[in-house]
């Protein structure tokens, strides 16, 4: 009887476990935000500046993008009273707890490269 509570407490633990983690790939779902979230990691960015940063993503989807980190507050959106208007994204201070993340997904997608790369190479 205490195997199967035991057992039933870890399979407990690891459904919650599971459920924080598609909670997490909710928010960062789809091919450009975790790119998006990385770039302005590195600092405030125009939407222009973004789009050449994050290469391969359309004007309409940046947009979209955008709009959904700013609906789950992870990027600020600041329109400057400048001629011609000015449009800056930032992270939140609640988006920048996503920096690690980022950054070690960033460390093993190198680590990953320079595995499959070293492979091609004996082959």
């Amino acid at each position: 009887m205490s195997k199967k509570i035991h057992s039933q407490e870890r399979s407990e633990e690891c459904q919650g476990h599971l459920r924080a983690i598609h909670d997490t790939l909710d928010v960062l779902n789809g091919k450009w935000k975790i790119s998006i979230i990385g770039s302005l990691s590195f600092g405030k960015r125009r939407f222009m500046e973004l789009q050449r940063e994050v290469e391969g993503i359309g004007s309409k989807m940046l947009s979209k993008e955008l709009r959904e980190l700013e609906m789950n507050e992870l990027v600020k959106r600041t329109v400057h009273d400048t001629k011609p208007v000015t449009v800056e994204y930032e992270l939140t201070d609640y988006g920048a707890t996503l920096q690690s993340i980022i950054s070690e997904m960033a460390k093993w997608g190198m680590q990953h490269r320079r595995r499959i790369m070293q492979q091609i190479v004996v082959q």
